[in-house]
């Protein structure tokens, strides 16, 4: 029998960490190791008998879920097509197979499967790979093992299996695809302001909001364990996450640039050993990537607090139990006290908006999704994104949107969905 593990010996530019099940080696088991094009790597236990492996392409076939092209009988099985390992059975007594003896592959225990290499984040070129479910759930996040999206993700699912990916696509997509059960994504920050990347997605993709979660970030200084502050030369993190440590920065007197993630940050500078570098990142990712932290809390500001968005691919039933916050978002034709009538449908009926966002869009068509899937172009002036305190099983709220589409040129719910009303610190 064989499972899919995260590949632990070898440090490939991407892995299969989303397909990813720690297994349990028992005697006699091997990880095998299988290069696919483009850079990509799977890891599969076997367990085989004599000590050796059935090299026939009717089982790499089954191994792989597709006919292998080429492939050496080294120990290591190199594929040149894009697979991913399917449990297979182990063949017996098959006639004419060749075999090799794999006695000095290596085996490891659990426990060093799990340490040896953090799972690289899911890419959109892995998208295009079967999936393979676990019984737990699964939540996509943007970044890499100790990013801030990692935390929020723990905190609305604290026993799930988080999942990275390098772009906030991918995440959405991964989701649509049922790679994964739930995506968690940050959609603004009280210092920053609204990514507004994840709002045009939220229209390009036929995802429901069915949560929220509010993190409290809290940003160290990550340096070489032993590096001193007169030994820096420069500050690395997200373009955010520097904007929020201003004051600190501008003491230390140190250039700075952003990258992709503030655990990228982190990750960079423990794999190239940089000395003269530091990081602004968590606590959890100093821990991860073996940092020192050499200054604690330097944000400007300690209210400094993100909100996440909780997506998945169907909707959840609104409640009147508990307070709950509804997502929309509209279009208006242009004229003379469109936007005022437009708000005023809320304040008839006395329920608070609790954040309104334009975004313009003179120049170039939205592809918009509908119900059965299908994106369409459409030129808009300006989208106007709303959330307001009130579930859609409210009768008032319904009553509102049924006002608002007689003048609304486009409307369509994003999600209605518990608020999260008890900030955690990352």
């Amino acid at each position: 029998m064989s499972h899919i593990i995260p590949n632990t010996h070898s440090v490939p530019p991407s892995s299969l960490s989303c397909f990813s099940n720690h297994a349990k080696l028992g005697r006699g088991a091997r990880v095998v190791d299988i290069s696919v094009a483009g850079g990509l790597r799977v890891s599969t236990v076997l367990t085989l008998k004599n000590n050796s492996w059935p090299a026939s392409t009717s089982l790499l076939e089954q191994v792989t879920g597709r006919a292998s092209q080429h492939w050496q009988t080294s120990g290591v099985l190199r594929m040149n097509e894009r697979a991913a390992s399917a449990e297979v059975q182990e063949e017996k007594n098959v006639e004419g197979l060749q075999t090799v003896d794999v006695e000095e592959l290596p085996v490891f225990s659990t426990k060093e499967v799990v340490s040896l290499q953090i799972p690289e984040p899911l890419s959109m070129v892995d998208l295009a790979l079967p999936p393979r479910h676990g019984s737990d759930l699964r939540v996509a996040y943007q970044g890499v093992p100790g990013a801030y999206s990692e935390a929020a993700a723990a905190k609305a699912y604290p026993s799930c299996e988080a999942v990275p990916c390098d772009q906030f696509e991918a995440a959405f997509q991964a989701v649509e695809l049922w790679l994964v059960d739930r995506a968690v994504l940050p959609i603004e920050n009280s210092l920053g302001g609204s990514i507004h990347r994840n709002y045009d997605l939220l229209l390009q993709h036929r995802l429901h909001i069915v949560g929220e979660v509010q993190l409290l970030v809290h940003h160290c200084l990550l340096v070489i364990p032993g590096v001193k502050k007169e030994e820096l030369q420069r500050v690395i993190s997200h373009q955010q996450a520097l904007a929020q440590c201003e004051q600190t920065l501008s003491t230390l007197g140190v250039s700075r640039e952003a990258v992709d993630d503030t655990a990228i940050a982190a990750q960079l500078i423990s794999a190239h050993s940089l000395r003269d570098t530091a990081a602004v990142a968590s606590a959890r990712a100093a821990e991860l990537y073996g940092l020192e932290i050499l200054m604690d809390g330097i944000q400007d500001d300690l209210d400094n607090v993100t909100r996440f968005l909780i997506l998945a691919r169907d909707p959840i039933i609104p409640r009147i139990d508990r307070p709950f916050k509804t997502s929309i978002v509209f279009t208006l034709e242009e004229g003379p006290g469109v936007l005022f009538k437009a708000l005023a449908v809320f304040s008839l009926r006395s329920i608070s908006l609790t954040k309104i966002e334009s975004r313009p869009q003179r120049k170039r068509p939205l592809r918009v999704v509908d119900d059965r899937n299908l994106g369409t172009a459409k030129y808009f002036d300006y989208l106007f994104y709303v959330d307001f305190e009130a579930s859609m099983a409210d009768q008032q709220a319904q009553n509102a949107l049924g006002h608002l589409q007689e003048f609304a040129t486009f409307l369509r719910v994003l999600g209605s969905y518990p608020t999260d009303v008890n900030p955690m610190r990352a």
